[in-house]
């Protein structure tokens, strides 16, 4: 474990952070006084439990827990407002007075149930949940750190269920390291209930067998999990969590998801969790609202407490039993399920009072003013620390749209812990430049900003689209590119010019983005191959239908069509991608940025980009400036015939460079809506 700066010595010398970014100078104090808070927390964790991971074992006490050697099971819950508790379930025929709670001096409630008086009752597969007095009145609620919620067919109530297998799952990747899979994330986000071509819910087994070959196939390492936390409505996508501690039994077990992370190691993938500690869910029969009636308890009370925008509770991120609540829960998925880390989601609103809803982000100020909820910022490098504990390897991704400093720098330099930020401005000017500008009017200037413009020193996830442009309402990158011609005209042999431009520009907007966006790629489940419709999942005004909710494989695999040139393009590029190393170089250099000719080309890890974005005009004899005099060779061309191109390019022609104007230069055939990837030999 990294030793953090403490209050006598932190301002010895100038941060690190601060020595990269002078524009910080001014705010120096506060990331000071940021890493000064975080030390007397975890000198106060110390000294009260012993470390910060023994202060992240909550749900070994809380919850229902199994005794060895007392034989028999403990339930305790925290409900420090309530007045009285009492255990319910079909082991005590739902007697809501028969199985009371004794409280206890710190707010938690527990009792023990023996097997001697309860072996015969309380067995895996039971169903109880916790009856809950308060000055308000009595419910009947899900304990906090329930395991396993499951969901009566007919009632659609849910249940606590007890889970104790017996026999343990039997984990065989015990030689996987994240560092020797994965140096250069190429994330697969996935939504497992969602990826089969099946009008139904898949499952994690499912998932592991038929999916994650799909996934290793194509050359992603990294497979990013949507929807695991147990969440009431489907259609949430998994963002409005009541169970954190609950794998969703939508798609099967907890030890169905083990055997899904078991499978992504022994494939060589590293899996993340997408954790939602940004709000919950606020239906009190369900999740953690009003538990014990005193209007807060895990959440600000009053209307800080809900988030305007989400109709969701907001947690009190100050209150030391909300830190050990979510630093439990950490600790519990990387543990418990093998996580090689966490795509952390909402930082944005986390981090600031006004959530970052209508706030246009442009002033230093900002990011330190009393906007910022330093309670947020605290319990984010607390998530750092402890997983780098738990898991030194684990990745750490932060959806954040502010780009607050330092997030993705470590805490010891004055940053906040996290890993990668996710580089949200990516896809959202794609698919603007799609709606609102023609293909003659791209501006290559602004391309080559958005795609570059981002933090030194702190790593980025570029992606061309996730989740969020694929939901109803929007269309998907391919959607927007082909239009109807993605149903009418994808037959390979199909002249369409709509559907040519289409698969042309997917091709390219991809790359674009790999090469020049970040650090890291994502890619949302089924785009690889231009998904062709958003996903939208079943509800009322759907009657129910998955037909939206699910992945067409079958259009990826059949030879007739020209998704299969799609996905041979992202492997292709992938591939490039993995063995030149190219997301460890450094940032892009520009060589050649031409209006005219609609001509971008750019040096990256050594590799020459050349990327033709004009309509109709190819250019022969394009004479541009490279770095390095010497032969080059073509390793990745768009418009091959492979990917349902044109094949006007020669890939085994050597290009020799020449000097001209007193320096070196190459000449190619740049034809039009092209990208070529060219290596010095």
């Amino acid at each position: 474990m990294t030793t953090e700066p403490t209050a006598s010595d932190s301002s010895a010398a100038v941060l690190p952070l601060v020595q990269q970014d002078s524009w910080l100078t001014p705010y120096e104090p506060v990331l000071l006084r940021r890493q000064q808070r975080l030390a007397q927390r975890l000198a106060d964790i110390t000294a009260q439990c012993g470390s910060l991971g023994r202060f992240a074992l909550a749900h070994q006490r809380l919850g229902l827990n199994y005794d060895a050697r007392r034989r028999g099971y403990w339930f305790r819950e925290w409900a420090p407002a309530a007045e009285g508790l009492f255990l319910v379930g079909d082991f005590n025929g739902w007697d809501r007075q028969a199985t009371p709670l004794r409280r206890l001096e710190d707010g938690v409630w527990e009792v023990f149930l023996s097997d001697k008086d309860y072996q015969d009752r309380l067995t895996p597969g039971s169903r109880y949940k916790v009856h809950v007095v308060t000055q308000h009145g009595a419910k009947d609620r899900l304990p906090a750190t329930l395991r396993r919620a499951v969901q009566d067919e007919a009632t659609k109530d849910f249940a606590a269920q007890v889970w104790r297998p017996d026999t343990p799952f039997t984990w065989t990747d015990q030689k996987f390291r994240v560092p020797n899979a994965v140096r250069e994330p190429l994330i697969y986000e996935a939504h497992v209930g969602m990826a089969l071509e099946e009008g139904r819910v898949g499952t994690y087994r499912e998932f592991a067998d038929h999916i994650l070959p799909r996934i290793q196939a194509g050359g992603y390492n990294c497979v990013q999990l949507m929807a695991v936390m147990e969440h009431p409505y489907y259609g949430s996508f998994g963002y409005h969590v009541a169970n954190f501690f609950a794998v969703s039994s939508r798609f099967g077990t907890p030890d169905d998801l083990k055997y899904l992370v078991n499978e992504a190691h022994n494939r060589g993938l590293a899996v993340l969790l997408d954790v939602v500690h940004s709000h919950a869910v606020k239906n009190e029969a369900e999740g953690l609202a009003d538990f014990d009636g005193s209007g807060g308890q895990y959440f600000h009370p009053g209307p800080r407490g809900n988030h305007p925008g989400w109709d969701s509770k907001l947690f009190d991120y100050g209150k030391p039993e909300v830190q050990q609540f979510l630093l439990s829960n950490l600790r519990y998925w990387l543990e418990e399920f093998h996580f090689d880390g966490f795509r952390f989601d909402g930082i944005t609103s986390m981090l600031y009072h006004h959530h970052g809803e209508g706030v246009s982000f442009g002033s230093y100020d900002q990011y330190f003013g009393p906007e910022v909820d330093e309670d947020a910022v605290l319990y984010l490098q607390l998530a750092a620390t402890l997983t780098r504990e738990i898991k030194r390897s684990a990745l750490l991704i932060a959806e954040d749209m502010s780009g607050m400093p330092g997030l993705c720098r470590p805490i010891r330099e004055g940053g906040i812990g996290f890993d990668y930020r996710l580089g949200m401005g990516i896809p959202d000017y794609w698919i603007k430049l799609l709606k609102h500008t023609r293909d003659e009017d791209w501006n290559l200037h602004d391309l080559w900003h958005v795609l570059t413009n981002r933090r030194p020193g702190e790593k980025t996830v570029a992606y061309a689209e996730s989740h969020d442009q694929a939901l109803v309402g929007d269309k998907t990158l391919a959607h927007w590119l082909l239009d109807r011609a993605i149903y009418d005209h994808m037959h390979r042999d199909d002249p369409s010019p709509v559907a040519a431009r289409g698969v042309a520009l997917h091709k390219l907007i991809r790359l674009a983005t790999l090469s020049l966006g970040g650090e890291a790629y994502l890619n949302f489940i089924g785009n690889e191959f231009g998904h062709p419709e958003w996903v939208d999942f079943p509800r009322e005004g759907n009657n129910w239908s998955h037909h939206f909710a699910r992945r067409q494989w079958s259009l990826a695999d059949n030879p007739d069509l020209k998704y299969q040139f799609l996905l041979h393009f992202d492997q292709a590029m992938l591939h490039l991608a993995r063995t030149t190393r190219l997301l460890a170089a450094g940032p892009a250099r520009l060589l050649n940025l031409d209006p005219t000719n609609q001509v971008l080309i750019f040096e990256r890890g050594g590799l020459v980009f050349v990327f033709s974005f004009h309509v109709d005009r190819s250019v022969p004899d394009y004479r541009f400036f490279v770095p390095q005099p010497g032969r080059y060779r073509v390793l990745l061309s768009s418009d091959a015939t492979r990917f349902g191109g044109f094949g006007r390019v020669d890939e085994q022609f050597v290009y020799e460079t020449f000097r001209e104007d007193g320096v070196d230069k190459l000449s190619l055939y740049v034809t039009n809506r092209t990208a070529l990837v060219l290596a010095r030999m």
